[in-house]
C-alpha cells in the first residue's frame, strides 16, 4: 500500500510547494495545505476560459469556495497565482507528451513527435491556455525568472534526452545537446506565440512538420526521400 503523504509529495508541482510554505496551516497539515492551493489553481484555470487574465480575487474566491484570505494565505499576490497556472500549463503540457511518446520506438521518432504535436493544442475553439500562455510570459519571466526559466526547461528537458540519445546512437549529431534543445525550446515557442493570436492555418500539422523539419536539419539530420 502506497503511503498517502510520500504519494502527494512525489507528484506535488514546485508552486504547490511554494505555496504551501507560504501558509501558516502547514505545520498542521501539507497535505490540506497543497490541495487547497490545488483548488485554487484549478479555479483560476477555469476562470480563464470565461474571463481571461483580468478575473479578480474576488471572483476567484467564489469560483474556488474559499475565502479571500484563504487565497491570500497560499498566494501572496495575483501574480504568484498566475505564475503557479502558467508552470501548471507547461509542466502538465511536458508530461502529456512524454507519456504519448512512451510506446515510439527511436529517439529521432520521439523528437519528431515533441516538436510537430505543439501546435495542436492550436486546433479548435478553445485557445484560452495557449493565449494566456503567450500574453503573459515576458511579463511574469520578468517577475520570476527562476520560476519561470524552470517552468519553460521541462519541455527543454524532454528535447534534450532525445536529441543525447539519438547522438549516442550515431542518429543525429549534436555537438551540445543541452544548447540545442534549449535553442530548439525557444524556436517552438516563437512558432506557438505567433500562432496563439495570429489566424491559424487549417492544418496545424503541416507546421508542425516544417518546423521539425528545420530541427532536424539543425541536429544533423536529413529527412527520408521520397
Amino acid at each position: 500500500m502506497v503511503d498517502s503523504e510520500s504519494s502527494v509529495a512525489h507528484d506535488t508541482p514546485a508552486w504547490a510547494d511554494r505555496a504551501a510554505a507560504r501558509s501558516r496551516s502547514v505545520q498542521r497539515s501539507r497535505i490540506r495545505s497543497i490541495e487547497q492551493a490545488q483548488t485554487i489553481v484549478a479555479a483560476a484555470r477555469r476562470l480563464l476560459e470565461t474571463e481571461g487574465s483580468g478575473f479578480t480575487t474576488q471572483q476567484l474566491s467564489k469560483e474556488a469556495g474559499i475565502a479571500l484570505q484563504t487565497f491570500y494565505r497560499h498566494f501572496a499576490s495575483k501574480d504568484q497565482l498566475l505564475l503557479a497556472v502558467f508552470e501548471d500549463f507547461l509542466i502538465e503540457a511536458s508530461a502529456r507528451l512524454a507519456e504519448a511518446a512512451r510506446d515510439i520506438p527511436d529517439p529521432v521518432s520521439r523528437l519528431r513527435f515533441y516538436i510537430s504535436s505543439t501546435l495542436r493544442s492550436l486546433d479548435g475553439t478553445h485557445r484560452a491556455a495557449p493565449r494566456f500562455i503567450t500574453a503573459e510570459h515576458w511579463r511574469l519571466y520578468q517577475l520570476f525568472p527562476t520560476e519561470m526559466a524552470g517552468a519553460n526547461q521541462s519541455f527543454a528537458d524532454l528535447i534534450e534526452q532525445e536529441l543525447r540519445t539519438a547522438t549516442q546512437q550515431q542518429l543525429l549529431h549534436s555537438a551540445d545537446p543541452a544548447a540545442d534543445a534549449w535553442l530548439a525550446t525557444k524556436l517552438v515557442m516563437s512558432v506557438y506565440h505567433h500562432y496563439a493570436f495570429a489566424p491559424t492555418p487549417a492544418d496545424t500539422g503541416e507546421i508542425g512538420e516544417r518546423l521539425w523539419s528545420f530541427c532536424l536539419a539543425a541536429f544533423g539530420g536529413h529527412l527520408p526521400e521520397r
